[in-house]
């Protein structure tokens, strides 16, 4: 039976982010859906670092009182994961039935992955079909998470009385959300900037192809100017947002522009590195255009100093192209603050039908 509402979870490093999805009868392959819901709640430094859930129990408290605030209808939820501590590789493997070779990853990928099978949770994500020395074979994304990681995660959803029915990607729910909201065609780059990692997912025709993870987001470009002007971290934070980058600033805020500069520059060259690297190892394929979303994507000049390093048009995401907006949110969530939610529709999407 297709499940028809379910709610995409993300929990980030400085926050939680929810949407509630509905679908049709058949599931979401079977017509637009509607988003009936959505929430956002704060979490306290170090509840979350870098991207792991560290405090179980404060996550917990966070969950259930977002759920109490937001009425959402139903305790299903689909949780993302996507940090240093999930690799994400091209492979090839024999051609084989999908359950058949799921089964046998942990034999097939033994020697691949710089920590033990018995650690890590695996998936393969077939992208096409190549011939290889010993016959057909798969040419696909494997996916090794440490269990500890998705267990964190799993476990706070579980403490606040939710029910997880599916761990996805990140970067595979970028991939999806997108590729449905009119991004399917040709090369394109999803990046999602969060408070500590970026997600970035290069989709071909629809199909996620290449995934890196960055360790890097927006809040690290608020503490580099909390730590330059020795100020707290909601006052480094107004001044981020104020100098921006490439504007005019006075004087007297030009030490906060060096810094936003300084990391938010670090950042852009390391997913300028990224696209270079996928264009060099997929027989000289260039990005066609970079499609941003996460809070990150908010910083004033972000978006055009990332399209002049890259020379790659760069567009704010707009994840619920195509969807149905709820009853309140069509004024909310009508335009590109669509951008902020684009990570949890793509993983409410992910569930399986």
């Amino acid at each position: 039976m297709a499940r028809t509402r379910v709610i995409g979870l993300d929990i980030g490093t400085s926050g939680l982010r929810a949407a509630e999805v509905q679908f049709g009868s058949g599931g979401p392959a079977s017509g637009p859906a509607e988003v009936l819901n959505v929430g956002f709640a704060p979490l306290p430094d170090g509840a979350v670092r870098d991207g792991e859930v560290a405090e179980p129990s404060t996550v917990a408290t966070a969950i259930r009182q977002l759920w109490s605030e937001r009425k959402f209808s139903t305790k299903d939820v689909v949780l993302g994961v996507g940090n240093q501590r999930v690799m994400v590789r091209e492979v090839d493997l024999p051609l084989m039935p999908l359950p058949q070779l799921r089964t046998s990853l942990p034999f097939q990928v033994n020697d691949m992955l710089p920590v033990s099978v018995d650690d890590a949770v695996l998936d393969y994500y077939p992208t096409g079909t190549t011939t290889g020395q010993h016959g057909p074979m798969y040419h696909g994304l494997l996916v090794a998470a440490t269990k500890e990681t998705v267990l964190a995660n799993t476990t706070a959803a579980e403490r606040a009385g939710l029910r997880p029915v599916l761990v996805d990607l990140n970067a595979f729910a970028l991939a999806r959300v997108q590729a449905r909201a009119g991004y399917g065609e040709g090369i394109v780059a999803c990046v999602d900037v969060g408070a500590r990692v970026t997600n970035i997912a290069v989709i071909v025709n629809g199909q996620p192809r290449f995934v890196r993870i960055l360790p890097s987001g927006g809040q690290d470009v608020t503490d580099a100017v909390a730590g330059t002007l020795d100020v707290p971290k909601d006052e480094a934070e107004r001044l981020k947002r104020a100098v921006g980058i490439g504007i005019a600033t006075p004087p007297e805020l030009t030490a906060a522009r060096d810094a936003v500069l300084s990391v938010s520059g670090t950042l852009v060259d390391a997913v300028r590195n990224t696209l270079s690297y996928f264009t060099g190892t997929n027989q000289g394929q260039p990005v066609q255009q970079i499609v941003l979303s996460g809070g990150g994507a908010f910083l004033n000049g972000f978006g055009q100093y990332l399209s002049s390093a890259s020379r790659v048009t760069v567009t704010l995401a707009r994840p619920a192209n195509g969807m149905k907006l709820g009853r309140g949110l069509e004024r909310t969530f009508g335009g590109h603050e669509q951008a902020m939610i684009a990570v949890p529709l793509g993983l409410a999407m992910g569930v399986a039908a």
